[in-house]
């Protein structure tokens, strides 16, 4: 059985917004979750699909980040999750093809750190400009 992690309580400065990180893989998904934190994201963690599912019914999130370990399924059907769960809600889905109706961005996770921290950025900035219309 998957469990989602406790929230974060790491943060090197104001949060810039509340992150569902997702992954298959532990090792990354701490891994990639520090990297987040630094940059003072907020990150809540969900270990495999299952847990992501349950996090989507029970909170909002800025922003969920479907990394490169989920399989294809997973990615596919968890960005639909995280729009049903609220319409505001970001995704970033990393090591993707192809374009998909609930996904807001997809880059290449092989591109390195910087790579997702200004593609989590620049979907975070699009939620700010949409609510302010």
């Amino acid at each position: 059985m998957t469990k989602i992690a406790p929230k974060s309580t790491r943060t090197a400065r104001p949060s810039q917004g509340k992150i569902l990180y997702c992954e298959d893989d532990r090792a990354v998904m701490d891994s990639q979750s520090r990297v987040l934190e630094k940059a003072g994201y907020t990150v809540e963690l969900a270990h495999g699909r299952a847990a992501a599912e349950q996090a989507f019914r029970s909170g909002v999130y800025d922003a969920a980040v479907l990394g490169h370990t989920l399989s294809k399924d997973a990615r596919h059907h968890l960005a639909y999750m995280a729009k049903k769960s609220s319409e505001e809600t970001q995704v970033l889905v990393l090591h993707a093809s192809g374009r998909h109706p609930a996904v807001d961005l997809a880059i290449d996770s092989r591109q390195g750190d910087a790579a997702v921290l200004e593609a989590l950025n620049t979907v975070i900035e699009q939620k700010s400009l949409a609510l302010a219309l």
